[in-house]
């Protein structure tokens, strides 16, 4: 059986290779850099140049632009996994004194606060970030422009405060939290927040004629959550591998999990698109993947993750406009995930002592109103409940300490589940979020809201 970890079949590597070629010359980009990881590591990189004999590699340094602010999220994400935060906390409980009102760190992650996408003139990417020394120039004096919770729309303003409020809690910079707290534990060590060689120059590409003019690197001082961080694809890589699995050293895999949940209705307009917490969220016919895009003048960036396929794809180019990243790094993991799709874990039956023999009873199929289920059993003694036939609501269920289970997924997320015995023992019916589930359909004499008619079942 393959490996995750075995190289990729030479058929595969040319269709990527072709597509990053393709990336550069259609987008007018002066060098592409793309890589794709599974399995735990990177398993193939690829690159293209204008200049023979100067082909960057996967250890080359590109500015990410806004992939910058999932490194924020999970900055944030470990303050509450502390105890030190709430995401429902107002902002103002934390960092006082923003004038943003009542916004919840919750929804500065997911972008539903209502504030401004940009910061006043000038233009706040390509000038120094002397220009906005505080939080004062960064938000201007009407910083909210949309009702709080209402609707996606994507700050980076929102971004910088939460930068601000990993400082406030942490009581260090951002830069410190970010180098300690997560590029030293996952090994990134040629992620940094000034360009370390080798590194990329960035350029603006004339749109209409091949030429060229070098675009100001700036550092964006307070604005830098937002989108102030130089990468490679070697070290993207690893980060996407952490967005799919999850690291005990700097974020569980349930908390990585959360941050992949829509936080929100997608942006009106973009249905395929949606965004959790820092995390955007693209919607195919092949199944979801997360990552996030970025840019700054002279640089584009992408990453993208197959989570059920664990497979991570980055495509950076140093161009302002025209090469497109999201879409490339996309296409590398479904060119993957197409041509080697991954293995499933063989079936094992259970160990001998995780058979619940009570749980066993519970199984087979469950009845509500005249809708089948079918009950199994889970991982962990969690349950999962599913239709029989036709559509309806499936779920899995976590199970609880206490006895009981609650929903992790679909319509019965966070509801609760319960078994109802009879004084007898034996098992009545299943109660979830008020639902009954009988062993048969309107059961007679069973706890069915409304009660069943006592002539029973009849013909016409």
């Amino acid at each position: 059986m393959t490996s995750d970890f075995e190289a990729l079949l030479p058929s595969t590597e040319r269709s990527l290779l072709h597509r990053v070629a393709r990336a550069q010359s259609e987008g007018r980009a002066p060098s592409f850099v793309g890589a794709v990881a599974r399995g735990g590591a990177m398993v193939w990189s690829g690159s293209r140049s204008c200049v023979e004999g100067h082909v960057p590699d996967a250890d080359t340094q590109y500015r990410i632009g806004s992939i910058t602010k999932v490194f924020t999220a999970v900055l944030v994400l470990r303050l509450r996994d502390e105890g030190l935060l709430g995401l429902d906390d107002p902002l103002e409980k934390h960092l006082p004194g923003t004038g943003v009102g009542e916004v919840t760190i919750a929804q500065l992650l997911g972008h539903t606060t209502g504030l401004a996408a940009e910061t006043p003139s000038p233009w706040w990417e390509r000038t120094p970030g002397s220009t906005r020394p505080g939080l004062p120039e960064v938000l201007g004096e009407k910083p909210v422009v949309h009702p709080a919770g209402r609707s996606f729309h994507y700050s980076n303003p929102g971004y910088t405060l939460l930068g601000s409020l990993v400082e406030a809690v942490r009581g260090t910079s951002w830069e410190e939290a970010l180098r300690g707290e997560i590029l030293e534990p996952l090994g990134m060590g040629r992620t940094t927040v000034d360009p370390v060689a080798p590194h990329a120059s960035g350029w603006a590409v004339h749109p209409w004629a091949d030429v060229l003019l070098p675009e100001p690197s700036e550092h964006l001082g307070v604005m830098a959550p937002a989108g102030q961080l130089w990468s490679t694809a070697a070290d993207l890589c690893r980060f996407g591998l952490f967005l799919a699995a999850g690291d005990d050293r700097v974020l569980s895999a349930a908390s990585v999990a959360e941050m992949r949940v829509p936080a929100g209705p997608p942006a009106v307009g973009d249905p395929q698109m949606g965004y959790g917490l820092g995390l955007q969220i693209a919607y195919g016919e092949g199944g979801s993947l997360i990552g996030h895009g970025g840019s700054l003048p002279g640089f584009v960036a992408g990453l993208w993750v197959d989570v059920e396929q664990g497979v991570a794809g980055v495509a950076l180019a140093n161009a302002t406009s025209g090469p497109l990243t999201g879409v490339v790094a996309a296409d590398l993991v479904r060119t993957v995930v197409e041509a080697e799709p991954r293995f499933p874990e063989p079936w094992r039956p259970l160990p001998a002592g995780e058979v619940d023999r009570e749980l066993l009873e519970l199984t087979g199929p469950w009845y509500w109103g005249t809708y089948a289920y079918g009950l199994r059993v889970g991982p962990e003694r969690g349950v999962v409940l599913e239709p029989l036939r036709g559509t309806g609501r499936r779920a899995r269920f976590r199970a609880l300490p206490e006895g009981g289970w609650v929903g992790l997924d679909g319509y019965y997320a966070g509801e609760a589940l319960t078994v109802v015995r009879r004084p007898d023992g034996g098992v009545s019916h299943l109660d979830l979020g008020s639902f009954v589930f009988t062993r048969e359909p309107y059961e007679p004499g069973d706890a069915v809201p409304g009660g069943v008619d006592e002539a029973g079942w009849r013909g016409l």
